[in-house]
């Protein structure tokens, strides 16, 4: 249990950090409704209170036998998981959302038991619907990247 509030106590400090590191940007320009600041904010803030919690409960987090193992396969899965994030992060502007989400969301599928055919079907259609919901209806611009030929 000790270690477990060690944890928290470290995360909390970390986004302590950045949350004061986060307070006093701004930006030249500003095109989300929010400003650029909020969102960061606010998940630190999410972030830290979930940490408090994990702090101060009155017991320790019991895992149980269902539980999965962290073992060999489960740390490759892991580590899969943090090399597409990244490759996503550095395709997102080139390419843009669509492309890199379906890029980057197949191999995801794939990756936690999904099937081909279902898995590219699903994933394109929420690249495009999750494009349109945020570009189109709640202003919050995404790059379309190489598929900039199609906006008008």
């Amino acid at each position: 249990m000790i270690l477990q509030r060690i944890f928290a106590l470290a995360l909390l400090l970390a986004c302590a950090a950045l949350a004061v590191m986060a307070w006093p940007y701004q930006a030249a320009f500003s095109y989300e409704p929010v400003g650029p600041r909020a969102y960061p904010l606010l998940i630190l803030l999410l972030m830290g209170l979930a940490l408090l919690y994990m702090l101060f409960r009155p017991a320790p987090i019991v895992h149980s036998d269902e539980d999965p193992e962290l073992d060999r396969a489960t740390l490759n899965k892991i580590g899969a998981c943090v090399v597409l994030l990244l490759v996503f992060a550095g395709l997102f502007e080139p390419l843009g959302f669509i492309l890199s989400s379906m890029l980057i969301g197949i191999p995801m599928a794939r990756l936690y038991g999904g099937r081909w055919l279902p898995g590219a079907l699903i994933i394109s259609l929420m690249s495009v619907g999750l494009y349109v919901l945020f570009d189109r209806i709640m202003d919050v611009p995404l790059p379309l990247g190489l598929l900039d030929v199609l906006e008008n």
